[in-house]
């Protein structure tokens, strides 16, 4: 009996022993199999790299200065008020004509290049007007830019006194589908008179702003085109009871971000107590943030202004400085949300005073050429909102020396350019430049874009 309790205690031990042996076995060959390279199976796709065929570089302008209402027999219609000069180049590159018919019979100039081998043409163009009549007085300039799907408008009013036009061109081939809506005190609207507005090709069309939104006095306009796309900017004037009191050609803003710079504002007279005229007008289209706004000085000797501001999404906020002294100064918007922004600068308020909207400047940071229409004490303005110094190569494309000039980190500096000439800016970083006009009763500016580039290549996955 002993016997087999034993026999069978040496069994179950002996069946223990090799279980837990067999067990140790499999972690072990688990651990070591985990550790061993396995076998990899990885193709890699097929792919093409190419480079798209430039394209022709088109500029489309503003055209002439116009007149709305100026019989009450023909309260809405058009007239010219003032020719637009336009200073075209460089000579090297053969650009022509596009004919687009534009409102009031006018034809505004519009330029065509076609790419010079592998790459697109270099292509500048701006022009400018002055006018003096009783109800439409004061000076503008403005830049010929390429059109675009979206293009955002900060300036002008809908209050009495304001008489604004939306001007928008489609120099293409294809009709363009156009909304415009408008930012106001109640957020976003896109009235009947601003939905689905087809532009034909090769058109230009003049919306009066009030048509759009009666009443404003900070409105924002957001132009989205579908089919082609279309340059938009804005016609400024103001009438003070019976007297002018300055016109102006707003450039657009291409996209909101959370830095704006719009550099060269002008400040030309000393401040008036019984008016703001420097306004800095700021929107967050998307979502409430929080901006801070400085106004620095490029005299280094005069002092600067820094205010922070709420903004509420789809409301513009205008935010006053109404002792700044006379001179340029660059404005700097660093919002925690995506914006687009404004500054108005007005020489006075009474007879004979101009105003300017100075629109904010993009990034340049590849050599590209601007043109510097007539106008009075012609000046560029070149600011660096980065945190490394950067030199700009400025020169005149008809020949002559070319002249470096080098702009502080966080700084900004003016350069005196001549009128009628093309220029070409070589910065070694990137910077925001506006070319501004200023005297005692006139006032322009625009900003610089870069000139357009050859596409990069692509990579396409078949």
């Amino acid at each position: 009996m002993t016997d087999s309790r034993g026999r069978r205690w040496a069994a179950t031990s002996a069946r223990v022993v090799i279980g837990a042996t067999v067990a140790v076995g499999a972690v072990a060959a688990v651990i070591a199999g985990v550790a061993a390279p396995w076998p990899t199976l990885r193709a890699d796709p097929v792919s093409v790299t190419t480079t798209p065929a430039p394209s022709a570089s088109v500029v489309a302008c503003d055209g002439p200065l116009l007149a709305l209402g100026r019989t009450v027999e023909q309260a809405s219609s058009l007239s010219v008020a003032a020719a637009q000069a336009v200073v075209s180049g460089p000579s090297s590159t053969s650009a022509q004509p596009v004919t687009v018919a534009g409102p009031a019979g006018t034809e505004p100039t519009v330029l065509s290049a076609a790419p010079v081998g592998a790459d697109r043409a270099e292509l500048a163009a701006s022009g400018s007007a002055a006018v003096a009549d009783a109800d439409l007085a004061g000076f503008a300039a403005s830049s010929c830019t390429t059109p675009l799907m979206e293009s955002w408008l900060v300036g002008g009013a809908t209050t009495t006194g304001s008489n604004d036009l939306v001007i928008v061109s489609n120099p293409g081939d294809v009709a363009a589908t156009v909304q415009l809506t408008v930012f106001g005190v109640s957020g976003p609207q896109t009235p009947p008179g601003g939905a689905d507005r087809v532009i034909a090709a090769g058109t230009q069309i003049a919306v009066p702003l009030a048509g759009l939104l009666l009443d404003e006095e900070s409105p924002v306009v957001r132009i989205t085109a579908t089919g082609a796309p279309v340059r938009a900017s804005l016609q400024a004037s103001i009438t003070r009871v019976l007297t002018p009191g300055g016109v102006d050609q707003v450039g657009a803003v291409a996209a909101a971000t959370n830095r704006q710079v719009i550099p060269g504002v002008s400040v030309v007279s000393a401040p008036d107590a019984a008016n703001s005229a420097t306004i800095v007008r700021l929107l967050a289209p998307g979502n409430d943030g929080e901006a801070t706004v400085a106004v620095q000085p490029l005299d280094a000797s005069a002092a600067g202004r820094t205010s922070t501001v709420p903004l509420t999404a789809g409301v513009p906020t205008s935010l006053a400085f109404d002792d700044l002294a006379p001179g340029r100064y660059t404005v700097t918007v660093d919002a925690s949300v995506p914006i687009v922004t404004g500054t108005f600068e007005a020489t006075g308020f009474g007879a004979g005073a101009d105003f300017a909207w100075y629109a904010s400047a993009p990034e340049v940071s590849t050599p590209s050429v601007f043109a510097v229409p007539n106008g009075p004490e012609p000046t560029l303005t070149i600011a660096n909102a980065g945190s490394d110094e950067v030199t700009v190569t400025l020169e005149d494309t008809a020949g002559g020396a070319p002249s470096t000039v080098s702009v502080a980190a966080g700084g900004s500096t003016a350069v005196t350019v001549a009128s009628g000439t093309i220029y070409r800016m070589a910065p070694s970083g990137p910077v925001h430049a506006g070319v501004g006009f200023a005297s005692a009763d006139s006032l322009a500016s625009f900003a610089v874009w870069a000139s357009d580039a050859a596409a990069p290549p692509i990579t396409v996955y078949p």
